[in-house]
């Protein structure tokens, strides 16, 4: 089973949240749900979402001041979608950071295809900021970027978004020390300590790519510092 994307939809509105769940559910998109400013600021830090839909007119606070806040720590693809259809609106989101504007009433076919196109362009933006262009192996196990796979002899290895984006920051540095502050910043952003929700989830995914936590093959603890993912070089020491 691929390791679907997560998409949050940030909608006070029942009928349309719902109606957006039911259609990204049925393309197997994973779907978070915010009905508010603040639960999307929250959200987005703690659960990592692949995209964002934002709607700009939230109950507690504009959806541009949300915008602006994920976009002081993150790159997630941000699609605003909202009945604010003037140009200066759009042209004012595009130019805070949003990654695409469609303005309501919206075709799903369009909505979904603009999703498409966002994720394919971050997906890219990660794989040449992070200089790789091809899956990535190590013994056993196996990561196939592109379709959100992970393997470990062969076993797809069934991961929560957290655990997946850990492996991924670790293998795109494999061989390289990341520390638990890079980490935290990386997968919470920089306004939480999560040093605690970390390690569970280290200790959660070598469970399910080791053969032996207490020797680990793949994910080496640097005490005090991060952890390191091993690479082919190490083999030879």
């Amino acid at each position: 089973m691929e390791n679907k994307h997560v998409i949050m939809i940030v909608e006070d509105e029942d009928a349309i949240i719902e109606f957006i769940s039911v259609k990204l559910e049925l393309q197997g998109y994973r779907i978070l749900k915010a009905v508010n400013g603040k639960e999307a600021i929250s959200f987005a830090s703690s659960h990592c979402p692949d995209l964002i839909l934002l709607d700009l007119g939230l109950p507690d606070m504009d959806g541009m001041e949300v915008l602006k806040s994920i976009r002081s720590w993150s790159m997630v693809p941000v699609i605003i979608i909202s009945a604010r259809h003037e140009d200066k609106f759009i042209v004012t989101a595009l130019d805070s950071g949003a990654d695409d504007y469609i303005t309501k009433p919206f075709n799903n076919a369009i909505l979904v295809a603009r999703i498409r196109t966002a994720l394919r362009r971050g997906h890219i933006s990660k794989i040449k900021n992070s200089k790789v262009n091809h899956p990535f192996r190590f013994g056993d196990l196996y990561i196939d970027y592109d379709r959100r796979i992970v393997t470990v002899a062969g076993e797809t290895v069934h991961l929560t978004p957290i655990e997946y984006r850990i492996i991924v920051l670790l293998s795109i540095n494999a061989g390289t020390v990341l520390t638990h502050e890079f980490l935290c910043r990386e997968l919470w952003g920089p306004y939480v300590n999560k040093s605690k929700a970390l390690r569970v989830n280290v200790a959660n995914l070598r469970r399910k790519i080791e053969k032996d936590t207490s020797n680990p093959q793949y994910i080496i603890t640097e005490m005090g510092v991060g952890y390191r993912l091993l690479e082919d070089i190490d083999r030879l020491q």
